[in-house]
């Protein structure tokens, strides 16, 4: 997640000057979205959850493994440990995150359903803008 890493008294900066922005930046980031949208279904455990998601886009461990502890520290997720051989844990939603993740939802099915507008307003921005030589640039 591309959160700043600046520090001050223990704190990032972005986080100490603009709070409510960062929680929009994990929120609606590339894998806290894929990952707050698979976990409405159901808790999943770490690999099925990667396995979930790679149906999308493949995302590595490491960048999985922020994310869920970067929304698990936005009380958006739960990680849930359970002492057994071989080591269990699960990852669910809190209410919190539920709410976040319907959020999410409900944008990310806008999209696609306005995909095709989308789609041609890019091109009619694209076919002026080549009209009138700027070939796009502003």
């Amino acid at each position: 997640m591309a959160v700043s890493v600046e520090m001050t008294g223990g704190r990032a900066v972005g986080e100490a000057m603009c709070p409510h922005r960062l929680i929009m930046e994990h929120v609606t980031s590339r894998w806290g979205v894929l990952v707050l949208i698979q976990l409405l279904d159901r808790p999943y455990r770490f690999s099925e959850l990667r396995r979930a998601i790679g149906q999308v886009r493949q995302v590595s461990e490491k960048m999985l493994a922020q994310t869920l502890q970067t929304l698990e520290r936005d009380g958006l997720v739960h990680r849930d440990a359970k002492p057994v051989i071989p080591p269990r844990v699960d990852y669910s939603l809190t209410e919190l995150g539920r709410e976040a993740a319907e959020q999410v939802r409900g944008l990310a099915l806008w999209a696609t359903d306005r995909m095709g507008e989308v789609l041609e307003a890019r091109e009619a921005y694209d076919t002026a803008k080549e009209r009138a030589g700027t070939g796009g640039a502003l």
